[in-house]
Order: C-alpha cells, then sequence, then structure tokens
C-alpha cells in the first residue's frame, strides 16, 4: 500500500476514534472533514454552549503529535472556523474554542482543550 493511503487510513481512523471520545465526554460532532477555499477543519463539535474546531493528529507518540500543529496550520484553522460560523449565524452567540485530539499507538487518546487561542 502506498504511503499517501496508508495516512489517509491512518487519518481518518484516528479521526473515528476522536468522534467517538467526543461522544463519551458529552459533545455533539456538528461536522466533520470541514473544508472551506481558506482552510480545514477536522471535527467541529459542541457541548453546552462552546463550539469546539477540532484538529486530530495521530503520530508515532503523543509528544510528537501535540506538536505536530504549525502556527501556519493553526491560521488555517482559525480562518476556516470563521468561515464555518459566518455562513452558520445560529453558532455567533456560542463560546469559541481550538482544541487538539493527539493520538498514539497503544495509549488513550489526549483531548487538550484550548491547545491555541485565534491569532
Amino acid at each position: 500500500m502506498d504511503k499517501k493511503l496508508k495516512a489517509v487510513r491512518l487519518g481518518h481512523w484516528a479521526e473515528s476514534i476522536s468522534c467517538w471520545l467526543l461522544r463519551l465526554k458529552g459533545y455533539r460532532i456538528i461536522v466533520r472533514n470541514l473544508r472551506t477555499p481558506v482552510g480545514e477543519v477536522d471535527i467541529i463539535a459542541k457541548r453546552a454552549n462552546t463550539l469546539c474546531f477540532i484538529e486530530v493528529k495521530a503520530r508515532k507518540t503523543h509528544f510528537s503529535a501535540l506538536h505536530a500543529v504549525s502556527l501556519h496550520q493553526q491560521k488555517r484553522i482559525v480562518r476556516a472556523a470563521k468561515s464555518f460560523l459566518s455562513r452558520n449565524q445560529r453558532y455567533c452567540g456560542h463560546q469559541i474554542r481550538f482544541d487538539l485530539i493527539a493520538i498514539a499507538p497503544k495509549h488513550w487518546p489526549k483531548h487538550i482543550q484550548n491547545a491555541w487561542t485565534e491569532l
């Protein structure tokens, strides 16, 4: 199997695991794999009055996953979030948060709330 296909499958698997984790924690999944002209968001989830834009990273270690979101990626995710909110006015009154879920083999996923703020 070629490397690119393996990476896509790993990413899809990690996002599925992340969605289950979020559901168990009381979140409702709003959108998966949001693609906009200005950026992408892996998962958008809601709990109470908080709307979370979540990046999922699967790596060999939690440490590498936790450090895999570059400043450039953060900016693209923030732009995608703004694009989503401009088209979905019903969420504009919600608190907004940017989270990261780090996935590593043989470990529980780590959900980092407020992994970064709007830049």
